[in-house]
């Protein structure tokens, strides 16, 4: 290399190098602030699952009781339609006296 082309390429460095520390200074801020910006984000997306989970489980509740209710209601129904079945078949076969 000639020395012009070496004494262009030391000017340069000398002339960037007290860019650099700031620059990197810089970038970790810049990281923190992404760490900083995730950890945010990653507590908002937990916060609304557990929202999501218990509307989930609120739901999955009140479907329950709609289902015990409606099967007592079958039940009910059953042991009635049982009932006029034997008193119909009593009746049909003379058995009630």
């Amino acid at each position: 290399m000639k020395r012009e082309a070496i004494f262009g390429m030391l000017l340069a460095c000398a002339t960037l190098a007290p860019f650099a520390g700031p620059a990197s200074a810089q970038q970790g801020s810049a990281k923190q602030e992404i760490k900083h910006d995730a950890k945010a984000a990653g507590k908002d997306i937990g916060h609304g699952a557990v929202a999501v989970g218990h509307a989930t489980k609120h739901v999955a509740i009140k479907i329950g009781h709609g289902a015990k209710e409606a099967g007592h209601g079958i039940a009910q129904g059953a042991r009635e339609g049982w009932d006029a079945t034997k008193h119909a078949v009593k009746h049909v076969f003379h058995k009630d006296e």
